[in-house]
């Protein structure tokens, strides 16, 4: 579809659910991307950890796409950029610290080459066709989060990007309160707006607070080794972490190499210049405990990571009964029981967890429900468009919109087509959306026949059935709970097939494979009351 004299949004992901996050602004027949992320995958989708938005309808338009604007460098905004870039061929756009991340994913995807980035390394407005962007820094729980003033012959749109309000940042200066309320004061066609936090009655919070939180907790643990783990991509809590050493009388250790490359990175923009000298694993294990504060990454359960590690006791960095592992980080949800599972192992060991339940040493880089009030007002859209959600953050956003005064709010999920202008804004119709895997080195549909049928191996298990014309018949079985019945099982079922195939001997060879299959089944059920796939390969010889 390619966009008349109207302003267009549609969103391909981030929707309908927290992360992916992929939107389109379509205007005067030309297309714009803003972000490319991916999201992490669940038990949904056996033996694949990453989901991308299916990006078919651009890709169909892709010679009126004009570029690819990124935010920030969140994964859930940048993640699906090296798989994607080299195909749909346009110039990406990004601020400094996210553009030296995205370069690094490229080069490791081998395409640095092919994929034109474009670094914008001041807040001063440049052209992409019919659109006039300039970056507008917000504090989130990266270096650089940014929001997008998108101006358009039918008005200025605000794309938040991810946000919050934060009167204490210790990394870069977010917007004011006085230039966002001047931006609002020349107008805004339309709010897009992160939903995430909706729900929340109060305030995010501040880096600020944090860093006293992290000052007083890891204080109180005099004497023993303190591991904090947070995301890696924070640069103010990193920077915060060496202010809380230095004070504590700790050196500081990192365990993770994203940590080890974030630190490189932000060192690069500017960021992090007072950040202490980083010791290693070693020289931090040859330090009395009490003087070493060491960040892991892992703090969302991850197998592979360095908290899951030394959880494990596999990891260079020993704990021992009475240390400390703090957990600076919100849990994501999704993350639960791979998260509690390491509690539960450092707790077996005798080491002392504290979250933020129980001490102020995180808080959200998304914006509670005083924060997103305060940004109506100082904007005054005319529109609000809520993205960055579930189903329930995008419509209590809306209801929170209107209830704060903004005239019109339109609800839209990943697909929707939505006219901003002209005439009254709303959705008028649909794209195709949806979720691709990677799945080994091949990015499939995430509905596809395959992730169909390895769902039902997980649950159901396979018998393998072999049978040749003389009437000879092997079964085997793989997942089914069978241990001790197995061979009485395996017997029952050649029996079975084999009087299948004598009944059928006479029929096409699709319809003797179909008794073959049924009969192996129906043996299964009455074995072990699950229904497994099952296979047949019928010898001619």
């Amino acid at each position: 579809m390619i966009p008349g004299n109207e302003l267009l949004f549609c969103a391909l992901g981030g929707s309908g659910e927290i992360g992916m996050n992929v939107n389109l602004y379509g205007c005067q027949g030309k297309w714009l991307m803003v972000d490319l992320g991916m999201t992490f995958s669940g038990n949904e989708y056996p033996g694949v950890d990453l989901v991308f938005a299916d990006l078919e309808f651009i890709e169909n338009e892709r010679e009126n796409l004009l570029g690819i604007v990124l935010t920030h460098a969140h994964e859930d905004h940048i993640g699906a950029v090296p798989y994607f870039a080299e195909d749909l061929d346009v110039p990406l756009y990004a601020t400094p610290f996210t553009a030296k991340l995205v370069a690094a994913k490229l080069e490791e995807a081998g395409i640095l080459d092919k994929v034109e980035l474009i670094v914008v390394d001041d807040l001063e407005n440049f052209q992409i066709g019919p659109f006039e962007i300039r970056y507008v820094p917000l504090a989130h729980s990266i270096a650089e989060g940014n929001a997008l003033l998108i101006g358009t012959p039918f008005g200025r749109i605000f794309h938040t990007g991810d946000w919050k309000l934060d009167d204490e940042p210790q990394v870069g200066t977010p917007a004011t309160k006085a230039e966002l309320s001047a931006i609002g004061d020349e107008g805004v066609l339309a709010l897009v707006c992160d939903s995430t936090n909706v729900f929340n009655p109060e305030a995010s919070g501040s880096e600020g607070e944090v860093y006293r939180g992290l000052l007083e907790e890891v204080g109180r643990h005099k004497g023993r080794r303190v591991v904090v783990t947070t995301f890696a991509s924070n640069v103010a809590r990193l920077q915060t972490l060496g202010d809380v050493a230095r004070k504590t009388g700790r050196q500081l250790c990192v365990a993770g190499r994203s940590l080890d490359r974030i630190i490189a990175v932000g060192k690069s923009c500017g960021y992090l210049s007072d950040l202490p000298n980083v010791i290693d694993a070693d020289t931090a294990m040859d330090l009395p405990r009490g003087d070493v504060l060491i960040v892991a990454t892992g703090g969302q359960g991850e197998p592979r990571a360095a908290l899951a590690r030394i959880a494990e006791g596999n990891h260079p960095i020993k704990l021992e009964r009475g240390d400390v592992v703090l957990f600076s980080s919100r849990q994501i949800p999704g993350n639960e029981i791979q998260i509690g599972r390491i509690q539960n192992r450092l707790a077996e060991a005798g080491i002392v967890i504290v979250t933020d339940r129980q001490s102020p040493i995180h808080v959200s880089g998304h914006p509670g429900r005083p924060e997103l009030e305060a940004l109506y007002g100082w904007l005054r859209p005319q529109i609000l468009l809520p993205v960055h959600g579930e189903i329930r953050h995008m419509k209590e956003q809306a209801r929170l919109g209107l209830g704060s005064g903004i005239p019109t709010a339109v609800f839209q999920k990943n697909g929707d087509l939505v006219r901003l202008a002209p005439g009254h804004a709303g959705k008028f119709g649909e794209v195709r959306s949806g979720r691709l895997v990677l799945d080994g080195d091949i990015i499939a549909p995430a509905d596809g026949e395959a992730m169909a049928m390895r769902r039902r191996l997980a649950f159901n298990g396979v018998v393998s059935v072999a049978a040749n014309r003389k009437g000879h018949v092997e079964v085997s079985a793989i997942g089914l709970p069978l241990d001790e019945d197995y061979d009485d099982f395996v017997a029952e079922a050649r029996k079975d097939v084999a009087d299948a195939l004598a009944r059928a001997k006479k029929g096409e060879r699709s319809v003797r494979m179909e008794a073959a299959r049924l009969a192996a089944r129906r043996a299964a059920a009455r074995w072990s009351g699950k229904k497994p796939q099952v296979q047949v390969l019928l010898l001619e010889d």
